[in-house]
């Protein structure tokens, strides 16, 4: 069995560590490291797993080294590590979920030749349905990427680029869900502005969303395809796709995700 260790048991890393334990995947070789100790002890009476306050003890063995810390705590966790008993002779991968933080960058800080693995996460692995995009760095291996991606399948489903692009996985994955977001809130607020109550408005506007996103994921057809199959000429859909389309929504967004990509770039790739 895999052992990994997670650095960081903030909301991504408790993410992580509830997916690995739902799956099987780590259920009894998985040690986090909180140095919080109200957050160590709660972590430790949810998943009843080792919580450890320090990086040198918890990598010593493990296979896999996630650093789920924010991109500001990255480098006294790289320091940390580069004082304990990595061991690039047993395949240690150190994977970052990080934003922000580039694969030469992690390189740079841990022993020659250490593989390592960039994720850029989105919020929804918090239920499962995250997408993680990974790239690697100079020295993982294929078989280290493979392992990498069958962990975070615990979390959702899992894409490989290289790292050039990830700037634009922040765009449009990274910061992904917070569109998603506002689009719900414009709508509810437009059906609440057409007579319905809030609750109600919520209620169809979410159910509609999900089941929107289920056919897209469980019928294969494109999007195209099914925005055409429920537009009926000179129908309701069509008289309010009009109307979105007189609003410039295509290229509205083409504008935000290309300033997405560039804020990242110029942040260094953080989704922040």
């Amino acid at each position: 069995m895999t052992r990994i260790a997670v650095v960081g048991g903030g909301r991504i890393g408790e993410a992580l560590i509830a997916g690995l334990l739902e799956s099987g995947r780590a259920a009894k070789d998985l040690v986090v490291v909180e140095n919080l100790a109200p957050r160590a002890a709660q972590l430790a009476e949810r998943f009843k797993i080792r919580v450890s306050g320090s990086v040198a003890d918890a990598v010593v063995g493990a296979d896999i080294v996630v650093i789920a810390v924010k991109p500001t705590v990255v480098d006294s966790v790289l320091t940390d590590l580069s004082k304990s008993d990595l061991d690039n002779g047993r395949d240690q991968v150190l994977v970052s979920l990080a934003a922000g933080v580039s694969t030469s960058r992690l390189e740079s800080k841990l022993p020659a030749g250490f593989p390592v693995v960039r994720v850029m996460p989105n919020t929804p692995m918090l239920v499962g349905q995250g997408m993680c995009v990974q790239a690697p760095g100079r020295y993982a291996k294929s078989e280290q990427l493979e392992q990498v991606g069958e962990m975070l399948e615990a979390v959702g489903k899992v894409v490989t680029v290289p790292e050039s692009q990830m700037d634009a996985v922040t765009a449009v994955s990274g910061s992904g869900p917070a569109y998603f977001f506002l689009v719900v809130e414009a709508m509810v607020d437009a059906g609440v502005g057409l007579g319905l109550t809030r609750e109600v408005a919520n209620e169809l506007v979410v159910q509609t969303m999900i089941g929107a996103s289920a056919l897209l994921d469980e019928t294969g057809q494109s999007a195209v395809d099914l925005r055409a199959a429920v537009t009926s000429p000179a129908g309701t859909t069509a008289a309010a796709l009009r109307e979105l389309e007189r609003g410039a929504l295509r290229s509205t967004f083409a504008e935000a995700l290309h300033a997405a990509k560039q804020r990242a770039h110029e942040q260094g790739g953080s989704g922040e």
